[in-house]
């Protein structure tokens, strides 16, 4: 009693439950030991069943040879044979139906064991194989069924001693002869008797097996040889089909349940305010994850309380992690910054530099023309900076969408190797050239030409900068569900590293090596060409071994054009006629872009005359008749140019207007398009396609 007293509640309610539990697993243990004892005892019925089962199914198994064998051993016909030996009769009686008894073969003996005839399969080589000792077992017996090994295996022999028709019996006369059928034992045999007897059978040759199993019935019968020696033995199982395991599988859970019980007792009673406490101590300490994960998990305030610990620990980590992104991001911007001051500055120094040289009246006619081509080389380089800037920065704003329209792929990549094939330095040992496709398309697809065009020329620009020798080749394949087209472009240059290829695509990001170090750019046309694939439909991908080469592989969607395009030969050419002495009207609002027009166009005895904005350009155009063409500026003060080309058009549909602008992008150049200018030139200027431009839209003269 004082020792009742003494416990706590804690204690007391420990006890109960460790002795109800203890009950309940001994009368689980109990119950086990009795569904072990009854799962014995049927299992041992079923065995006995299944013996006696299988024993009358393997005599079934044979009823039809048996019934064959007694049919045609009290035949009068035969009885004859036996003495005449009529092998026609026997052909025609016997040996054509020999297909019917589902014998592999059959034999007739004399009385003097002497074999007659016999009939068998191809399969069956063995002759005469029947003993003398089986003939006198026959003769006793008048029917006899054994079994015996041959080269070709295990065989089951039926004999039957021949009487007359009028002896059924066979125990009113002598035997005429005798007559054995046999079927080998093969996979015919026992695919059949496995199906009759629903088990799974095995023919062992040796005497002892074991045969113990608690998940399955078996039998087992012995084939003896006329002398009852045991030859085989076939061994039959079948699923016993018992549901006592699932009975012991219940009483075992319920006795791990109960074990889970009598723990959770201790478990429990901790939990609940003890382990809360420590884990709200820990949290306090050290901070830790797990901690604060399991005290969210607690019930009632305790969970509560973790909640909010773990949005502290959230809002602290995201504050963290803001604080790594700005860190990043300012040390990128800075990064961008000091490579697009270096690669600003340097085009910018060559242009000051040597144009400061030019100043020398002393420099040669060479010495100048080389200046100038690195100004002019600088220039183009700057210009490209500004242009990947400014897509850049329009593909993140998203303003940038594809325009698909009908092309003819094989005709694009012709004019794109012609194009690029002369911008290979003349240094550089290279093998340039097209890879054939492993289909034809014989129809446009529909893809956004500029930006197809774009990527492709990226790569290939890039390819062409870093190879001094060897190859570079680009083309197109179609996957084999014709659903994509693959572009290739692959090179034998420098390579890229592996640590380098996770980075290739991203922006302002440049492999790092001293061969690429003397190259100019801020590493942002990989990463155009990716947002246009992507934009396309398709992915990009690269496969690099550093110092033998690079393969740039990128993907679009194959769509056919449903609208039958009119292609023309590629052969045919417009030849130029060179057009000179136009009067021009130049709509330029800056002094210097007016000055540098003006000087390319009298270089071709043009008669050029300014406007400085829109709405002069207006009065010029209407007060000169015999003004040729226009090159209009897009951006001028008073009118644009849009809205001086829409007024002058109006009163005027044949003038010839050509846009100029300092916008390069494709969307700039549609809207120019589509709003009806004959042409369109970018700056910076370029003489060589201004004159171009000259020459195409004055060649044909019903234009003028």
């Amino acid at each position: 009693m004082k020792l009742t007293l003494r416990l706590t509640t804690y204690s007391k309610l420990v006890i109960l439950i460790i002795g109800i539990c203890s009950l309940f697993l001994l009368l689980f243990l109990s119950l086990y030991l009795y569904t072990v004892q009854q799962e014995r005892g049927v299992y041992r019925d079923n065995s006995s069943q299944y013996k006696t089962e299988v024993n009358r199914l393997f005599d079934f198994n044979s009823k039809t040879q048996i019934v064959t064998i007694n049919d045609l051993t009290y035949w009068d016909a035969l009885v004859k044979f036996t003495k005449s030996r009529d092998t026609i009769w026997y052909k025609n009686y016997i040996a054509n139906e020999f297909p019917t008894y589902e014998v592999d073969y059959v034999a007739v003996y004399d009385l003097n064991k002497k074999l007659i005839v016999k009939t068998a399969k191809p399969n069956f080589k063995t002759k005469d194989f029947i003993s003398i000792q089986a003939m006198k077992h026959l003769y006793r017996n008048r029917y006899s069924r054994f079994y015996m090994h041959i080269p070709e295996g295990v065989i089951e022999v039926f004999g039957g001693t021949i009487h007359t028709s009028n002896d059924p019996k066979k125990t009113k006369t002598k035997p005429s002869g005798y007559f054995f059928m046999a079927r080998l034992l093969d996979d015919k045999f026992f695919r059949n008797l496995e199906e009759i007897t629903s088990s799974k059978i095995q023919l062992f040759n040796k005497v002892e097996m074991d045969t113990n199993s608690n998940k399955k019935v078996t039998s087992i019968i012995n084939l003896r040889d006329t002398d009852a020696n045991i030859v085989a033995k076939l061994f039959f199982e079948r699923p016993s089909n018992l549901n006592f395991e699932r009975t012991k599988e219940l009483l075992l859970i319920v006795v791990i349940t109960t074990f889970i019980s009598l723990i959770s007792v201790f478990y429990y009673s901790r939990k609940w305010v003890y382990r809360p406490l420590r884990l709200i101590t820990t949290i306090l300490e050290t901070d830790q994850e797990i901690a604060i994960s399991h005290l969210k998990r607690e019930p009632g305030e305790f969970g509560y309380i973790g909640n909010l610990f773990d949005d502290h620990r959230k809002n602290r980590f995201q504050l963290k992690k803001a604080k790594e992104k700005a860190e990043e991001s300012d040390k990128l911007k800075s990064t961008f910054l000091a490579n697009l001051s270096h690669e600003i500055r340097t085009p910018m120094n060559a242009i000051l530099g040597f144009s400061d040289l030019l100043m020398d009246e002393k420099l040669t006619d060479e010495s100048k023309r080389k200046y100038l081509q690195i100004i002019n080389s600088s220039g183009k380089s700057l210009v490209s900076i500004i242009e990947d800037l400014i897509e850049m920065s329009k593909i993140d704003a998203k303003q940038i969408a594809p325009k698909v329209i009908g092309l003819n792929i094989d005709k694009c990549l012709k004019e794109l190797f012609n194009t690029l094939r002369v911008t290979i330095p003349e240094e550089k040992e290279i093998q340039f050239y097209l890879l054939k496709s492993n289909c034809r398309l014989y129809n446009t697809i529909l893809t956004d030409e500029i930006k197809l065009k774009q990527v492709i020329v990226n790569l290939l620009t890039n390819a062409i900068k870093f190879t001094d020798k060897g190859h570079i080749a680009f083309g197109y394949t179609i996957s084999p569900d014709y659903k994509f087209l693959e572009f290739r472009v692959e090179d034998t240059g420098i390579g890229i590293s592996e640590k380098d290829l996770e980075v290739i695509f991203n922006r302002f990001r440049k492999v790092d090596n001293d061969y690429s170090i003397s190259m100019s750019g801020l590493g942002l046309g990989l990463s155009i060409s990716k947002a246009y694939v992507e934009m396309l439909g398709g992915e990009i991908s690269v496969e690099s071994i550093y110092g033998k080469g690079s393969v740039f592989k990128f993907t679009i969607p194959l769509l056919y054009d449903e609208i039958k395009s009119n292609e023309y030969n590629d052969d045919f050419q417009i030849v130029p006629n060179d057009s000179e002495g136009k009067n021009i009207l130049v709509a330029e609002d800056d002094n210097i872009n007016y000055l540098l027009l003006k000087t390319i166009l009298e270089k071709k005895n043009h008669r050029v005359i300014r406007a400085k904005n829109g709405q002069e350009a207006i009065d010029l155009y209407q007060s000169n008749t015999d003004i040729d063409l226009i090159f209009m500026d897009i951006k001028m003060p008073v009118l644009d140019g849009y809205e001086a080309f829409e007024i002058i058009k109006a009163k005027d549909p044949e003038c010839i207007v050509i846009a100029q602008t300092a916008h390069s992008s494709s969307e700039v150049k549609e809207s120019i398009m589509n709003a009806g200018f004959s042409g369109f030139i970018t700056k910076p200027l370029d003489k060589d396609k201004i004159y171009e431009i000259i020459n195409n839209v004055f060649q044909n003269d019903t234009i003028c």
